[in-house]
């Protein structure tokens, strides 16, 4: 019989390994592809127990074969919570296995679509469940921030339960927390250390954007005796763009507001020795009234103050705040101990104004450039392509730990 082929396609989603054995339909007169599917069980291997309650193996991967009459053109293989297993296609359609690891303790169901020589299709649904893992070792993860709403330069972070180290398990972890923002947007994770990352688009976030944060990690074999845990979906929005930049040599801050400017403000910053760092720092809380003193930072010149409208940018002490005591230097000189002051009207706007996640840029400051890690947030201190290569996904570059700078004292 003489057919036209069908093209093939391969299944962007699928399931783990498993050997199954096919068997072939016959093809009757007509057009091969208008037929109903015939049944694939005989034309068709997995390489790992279905039904009759056996376990396949969950740290084994998934392989599929067809025999000689025949060829695979799509499988999809899930589990009852929604999870897809990745999966690639031979050329010549004769075996597909999983590229991504099944989960244990899970029901799956595998869909595998064929056709013969003559091109007519055939079809066969499975199912399989997976065993337990022998180990209780199991990797949790906790994703902040706090579910809210919070400022467009506010990074995603997940905190694991135990260390990891490989980059193979990196890349496991990291391929199963997903980050789902609308409006979409371009981004990547970055290995802090062992047991944080970090995760931040490569431009800030959009206002008013909606950002998912969740994890398919749940029994996925991650490394030797440790297998993935539970961890609680996060929720975000942001808010309007607010962008605050202070240009110490200017003395002045233009603050932005879905790209406008809404204020200009007379501002002092740090005086020599005592710089305010440069780069891009994110609101870490806004704290109202604080008492600072010298002796948090070893200042030569005594000082016990309490000040009021006080917003943190880094863990170390550095803050905008109110100053009503250099007002005359406010637009002109540089007269802090590292913190950005301006009056207290001034300050009282700008506390009213922003929220955690928010951005406050300082450029043309005596200072070093906030470090990305280990101060609070200076992730978008990194160019992309650095932060790419934190990436246990980027191929060709292993993940790394950066740099934790030593934490200074609190400073005015």
């Amino acid at each position: 019989m003489s057919h036209t082929p069908r093209n093939r396609t391969v299944a962007r989603r699928t399931l783990p390994a498993l050997t199954l054995g096919i068997a072939v339909a016959a093809c009757s007169g007509g057009n091969p592809l208008s037929a109903d599917p015939y049944d694939a069980a005989d034309q068709i291997s997995f390489n790992t127990p279905t039904g009759d309650g056996q376990k396949a193996d969950p740290a084994k991967p998934l392989e599929i074969t067809a025999d000689d009459d025949g060829r695979i053109t799509d499988v999809t293989a899930v589990d009852a919570t929604g999870r897809y297993v990745a999966g690639e296609l031979s050329a010549d359609g004769r075996r597909w296995h999983s590229t991504s690891p099944l989960a244990a303790g899970a029901h799956y169901t595998v869909r595998v679509s064929t056709e013969d020589d003559d091109g007519a299709p055939g079809r066969k649904v499975l199912t399989l469940d997976t065993g337990r893992p022998t180990t209780k070792k199991r990797l949790n993860v906790t994703f902040g921030p706090k579910a809210g709403t919070y400022g467009v330069g506010q990074p995603v972070t997940a905190k694991l339960s135990a260390p990891v180290k490989d980059k193979a398990s990196r890349a496991v972890v990291e391929r199963a927390l997903r980050v789902d923002s609308m409006p979409a947007v371009e981004g990547a994770w970055y290995w802090v250390d062992d047991k944080k990352l970090h995760f931040r688009p490569k431009e800030y976030w959009p206002a008013h954007a909606t950002v998912q944060v969740s994890s398919n990690l749940n029994g996925i074999k991650i490394g030797d005796r440790l297998w993935g845990g539970r961890a609680k979906p996060l929720k975000l929005t942001t808010a309007d763009s607010i962008v605050a930049v202070t240009d110490a040599e200017a003395h002045q801050m233009t603050v932005y507001k879905n790209g406008e400017v809404i204020k200009e403000i007379p501002v002092t910053t740090g005086r020599p020795g005592y710089d305010t760092r440069n780069g891009v720092k994110v609101i870490l809380a806004k704290e109202g009234t604080v008492r600072m003193t010298s002796a948090s930072i070893g200042a030569s010149d005594f000082y016990d103050l309490v000040v009021h409208h006080s917003v943190r940018v880094t863990n170390s002490g550095e803050y905008v705040h109110a100053a009503p005591w250099s007002t005359g230097s406010q637009g002109y000189a540089n007269v802090s101990h590292g913190c950005t002051g301006m009056s207290t009207d001034n300050a009282q706007w700008f506390y009213d104004t922003v929220r955690e996640g928010d951005i406050v840029q300082v450029v043309n400051s005596g200072g070093d450039t906030m470090a990305a890690f280990g101060n609070g947030y200076g992730d978008w201190n990194l160019p992309w392509d650095k932060w790419r290569e934190g990436s246990a996904e980027r191929s060709g570059t292993p993940a790394h730990n950066a740099e934790v700078p030593r934490l200074t004292p609190q400073s005015i």
